[in-house]
């Protein structure tokens, strides 16, 4: 198993930009695919961007294409989520997932998850 805890959140203004990051623990970090999701008040759960085990491929929703970018230190076993140009529709609690499958990490079907951290973008 695999626990993960995500920090980095907070209120920036719009255009601003924030740093998230997920720090795992309880098992080779390496051997995970890891994902972000958000979800925004009264909305269901979303993917946002995905990372592959070794770091060398990465997929994107596309509202977040050109201004996240998702990264990992395998040696710190840690993810990371570069947010920037953010916008008010960013607003979420955003949740970093693990999978030992590329595919349940972006459809969101892997069972561990993070507790979540909060971004407020304000206009």
């Amino acid at each position: 198993q695999v626990q993960l805890v995500e920090s980095g959140g907070g209120l920036v203004q719009a255009g601003g930009s924030l740093r998230l990051s997920c720090a795992a623990s309880g098992h080779t970090f390496s051997s995970y695919h890891m994902g972000w999701f958000r979800q925004a008040p009264g909305k269901e759960r979303e993917f946002v961007a995905a990372i592959s085990r070794s770091g060398f491929s990465s997929t994107y929703t596309d509202s977040v294409k050109g201004r996240f970018t998702i990264s990992r230190e395998n040696a710190k076993n840690t993810v990371s989520l570069q947010m920037n140009s953010l916008k008010p529709e960013d607003t979420a609690v955003y949740y970093c997932n693990a999978g030992s499958t590329f595919s349940t990490v972006v459809s969101g079907t892997t069972g561990y998850w993070g507790q979540g951290t909060q971004v407020t973008v304000s206009s």
